[in-house]
């Protein structure tokens, strides 16, 4: 593997302070525009942008999180990771992929351009003056990740849910 290539096998982030640093081993599963309302209220935005990963391929190379427990739209709540210090929110884990899935906040890489959308979920609610690119996949809710997802993201899926089973 070349030098550029082993550069860009991962993808590194942080805060706005530079006191958190993060790595993410690989590409993620798969990357969310998420235009609910509750994401648009929660950034101040007219979406989130996420990067679902397996949460052991988050590699913390700097500082410490601090988690902050808050509530969601499905009720169930979710923790948001953020620097102690400038209160960036790095990443999230929901209750529906507990410990084992993390949600990164692509705007919080070195080169968020990197991971564009793979899909726009929500678009209901998505505020009527953003225009959804032609050829990226849109949900005008949620969607089942049988039919959106990669091969190669159904397998790692897979493997995540065999390590972890859901407790019923």
């Amino acid at each position: 593997m070349s030098d550029t290539a082993k550069a860009n096998a991962y993808y590194d982030g942080g805060c706005t302070c530079r006191q958190v640093r993060y790595r993410l081993a690989s590409k993620p599963l798969i990357v969310h525009c998420c235009h609910c309302s509750w994401c648009q209220r929660e950034t101040g935005s007219a979406f989130a942008l996420n990067a679902m990963i397996e949460a052991d391929r988050v590699q913390l190379l700097q500082g410490e999180v601090e988690v902050i427990e808050t509530p969601s739209q499905s009720g169930k709540g979710q923790r948001i990771s953020r620097c102690p210090t400038c209160k960036i929110a790095v990443w999230s884990n929901y209750s529906g992929a507990g410990d084992a899935v993390r949600f990164v906040r692509v705007g919080t890489l070195d080169e968020p351009s990197r991971l564009p959308p793979d899909i726009h979920i929500f678009t209901t609610s998505k505020q009527p003056w953003v225009v959804l690119p032609a050829g990226t996949p849109a949900e005008a809710e949620y969607y089942r990740a049988s039919e959106r997802w990669s091969p190669e993201s159904l397998e790692r899926r897979a493997a995540l849910q065999a390590k972890f089973p859901r407790r019923t």
